[in-house]
């Protein structure tokens, strides 16, 4: 560690900016395994103090590793080197849950319960849901990882009719709809980005401020009528979303 942040060669001339070649070097110390998956580095006045570099140029340094994801910071422990964690392809063409899309993978979805309980509806619930007065919704809100590896935030919202004993899902939410005649047959999905805020964060083992994708599902039983309201926030550095497109038929293309 200490041969990492010895002061040499930090104003070599041709090297570019010194924060950039404090990055350069704990980006090749990662590849390079000197700094491996969970190692913690030394607060920024050490490292600092052992570079010869001032403050500033350390916290810029350490601030682009962790908006790039190759850092984490975690509050009141320090900053530590980012677990690698494998991209995940999904595709959107699909309606699947998280357990299934696992599944097809070889992998075990695991989920850590947040919420999972009977509410009275929030306004967007109401408005999404097509609640009445005085009608009760199911909320299940979880972290889904797989080989101990959080990968999303899940909080769905159901009609406590669709869903009157929320404890009743145990893993897979479809699967439990699924038993009692009412898996959905179709969703609508609205796709954004997002950077995360500290509590979700946390949730997700990565830095506040890191890339999210944030995907909002409405999904629909065959009749039409709604089943799920569901609000996912995903890691950006572990999805990527595919969707196969086809070229429309003569009669529906405009021309340029």
């Amino acid at each position: 560690m200490s041969g990492l942040f010895s002061p040499e060669d930090f104003v070599k001339a041709g090297s570019g900016p010194l924060y950039i070649q404090l990055h350069r070097r704990i980006v090749d110390a990662i590849a390079s395994a000197r700094l491996t998956p969970g190692d913690s580095l030394p607060p920024e006045r050490d490292v600092a103090m052992m570079t010869g570099l001032s403050r500033v140029t350390v916290r810029k340094a350490i601030q682009s590793l962790v908006t790039s994801g190759e850092l984490v910071q975690k509050r009141g422990s320090g900053t530590f080197v980012a677990q690698r964690v494998v991209r995940l392809e999904q595709a959107l063409s699909q309606l699947t849950s998280f357990t299934d899309d696992m599944a097809r993978r070889g992998k075990q979805a695991e989920s850590i319960w947040i919420c999972r309980a009977l509410f009275l509806p929030a306004p967007e619930e109401v408005m999404a849901l097509g609640l009445g007065s005085g009608d009760r919704v199911a909320r299940l809100e979880r972290v889904r990882s797989t080989d101990g590896q959080p990968l999303a935030i899940e909080r769905a919202a159901l009609s406590s009719v669709m869903l009157p004993d929320p404890e009743a899902v145990t893993t897979s939410l479809y699967a439990t709809l699924e038993q009692r005649g009412l898996r959905p047959v179709r969703a609508v999905q609205r796709i954004s980005a997002a950077n995360l805020g500290r509590q979700d964060a946390e949730l997700l083992g990565v830095s506040p401020g890191t890339a999210s994708l944030k995907i909002e599902r409405i999904s629909y039983l065959a009749t039409g009528r709604v089943v799920e309201f569901t609000r996912s926030i995903y890691r950006g550095d572990a999805y990527d979303f595919a969707v196969e497109l086809k070229l429309a038929p003569d009669g529906e293309r405009n021309s340029d």
